[in-house]
């Protein structure tokens, strides 16, 4: 978001920044469906956590998709417990920037939360994504079951497939199990919504992502 920071590489195990215990202050609520942040989901919902560069962004495209229940920006992937903004720009803390998605899979599929996650961004990146360089812009996708875990790892490599047959180059997102989401400061929540005029920063290749063979989209 603010180009003239000076990105720093992934901290080595156990040098990251010390963080704090509690977690930083936030919203309340949603600022575009007035749900409250920090909502037990329905029953049957799931959620997965999504990193694509600048998370202003990124939460508009989710909270726009029909049958995401709630999203939320945050901080994950790193050691730093309960990170600041400053402290995640610092790339000392091993986050990158994420937006949490909690999402009715009757409604919207995990392959279609995908797709606009690969679609919306260019994952090809490596520790940026456009203008915005370090580690805190990075390709990342969190998973919190091991079915969402299947599903990312086989429309990586359709989506591959799809970019080499484009001449792109090759994905260097991310994915793993989520170990950790922290919420991200009041200003940045639905930041967008906010200051419909903000920078955005986030791009696509212009690549479409073909659904894998038993994924629906």
């Amino acid at each position: 978001m603010f180009f003239t920071r000076k990105p720093a590489p992934m901290p080595e195990k156990g040098a990251a920044l010390p963080g704090r215990d509690g977690a930083i202050p936030t919203a309340d609520t949603h600022f575009v469906n007035g749900i409250p942040l920090n909502s037990r989901p329905p029953e049957g919902f799931e959620e997965i956590v999504v990193g694509m560069g600048c998370f202003w962004g990124v939460e508009r495209i989710f909270w726009q998709l029909d049958g995401v229940w709630l999203t939320q920006a945050g901080y994950a992937g790193g050691e730093t417990p309960n990170p600041t903004y400053d402290e995640t720009c610092t790339g000392h803390t091993g986050h990158t920037e994420v937006v949490r998605v909690i999402y009715d899979p009757s409604k919207i599929t995990t392959g279609e939360i995908l797709k606009a996650f690969w679609e919306g961004h260019d994952p090809t990146q490596g520790m940026r994504q456009g203008n915005d360089v370090g580690s805190q812009y990075r390709s990342a996708v969190f998973v919190t079951n091991e079915d969402q875990l299947k599903v990312a790892a086989a429309t990586r490599d359709t989506y591959q497939k799809a970019l080499d047959d484009a001449g792109r180059g090759q994905i260097t997102t991310e994915i793993g199990l989520l170990d950790e989401f922290y919420h991200a400061e009041d200003y940045h929540q639905q930041y967008l919504a906010k200051n419909p005029n903000g920078y955005c920063g986030i791009g696509g290749t212009g690549v479409s992502c073909p659904m894998p063979t038993g994924v629906s989209a």
